[in-house]
């Protein structure tokens, strides 16, 4: 028989672990204990995350309790989770984030025809932060790599899909349209002063 301190201990451990509500039976049959008494624990936990005030607390559904967050603290979330902290993307990692995530899959040296750039560092950057992946090799010459977002990307900014993405009639037109017909290879992005600094990096 486990002692009160570990049979408590031991629910809260299961509860994070579990990932959804846990069922008073199957608490009980792990502690070898009566369903009553691991019962009347979860209840002591919930009470006790209530009174001290915790931004974690336990809900009952049914015969299971499970770990949820204080809706009071959603602002505070909210904020933390601002899709993929914009603010610590540069212009030109965006940039290159919104021509692949409309042209996917796609090289390289595409990416550098429509910015005018150089675009490795960046790129490099935004695959360290798995917002974008090698997704295999192009059937062009010397089969460069291509790449797309990840799911890590659709979920950063809260998409379901790529289809989710938001309709930017300039980009909807040129991804339709073949480079040789004045697709994307003809594109040309205004992204402020951050592209110059970029460009005036590429001629030292």
């Amino acid at each position: 028989m486990y002692s009160k301190k570990v049979m408590r201990s031991a629910l809260e451990t299961m509860m994070f672990m579990w990932g959804e509500p846990l069922e008073v039976k199957y608490a009980a049959e792990v502690l070898e204990a009566d369903k009553s008494e691991i019962r009347e624990l979860f209840l002591e936990l919930q009470n006790e995350y209530e009174q001290e005030g915790r931004g974690i607390r336990i809900r009952q559904v049914g015969d299971a309790f499970g770990y949820v967050t204080y809706i009071e603290n959603d602002i505070f979330v909210k904020k933390l989770c601002t899709p993929v902290r914009i603010k610590r993307l540069s212009q030109a990692a965006l940039e290159v984030l919104a021509i692949i995530a409309y042209r996917q899959p796609v090289t390289r040296s595409e990416i550098d025809s429509i910015r005018g750039i150089k675009s490795d560092r960046v790129i490099d950057g935004l695959i360290a932060k798995g917002l974008i992946e090698v997704t295999g090799r192009s059937e062009g010459v010397g089969r460069p790599l291509i790449y797309a977002t990840t799911k890590e990307f659709l979920k950063k900014f809260g998409f379901t899909s790529l289809d989710d993405l938001p309709e930017v009639p300039e980009y909807e037109e040129m991804r339709r349209m073949p480079e040789e017909e004045g697709g994307f290879g003809q594109m040309s992005l205004d992204f402020g002063s951050e592209e110059q600094d970029d460009k005036a990096k590429e001629q030292q």
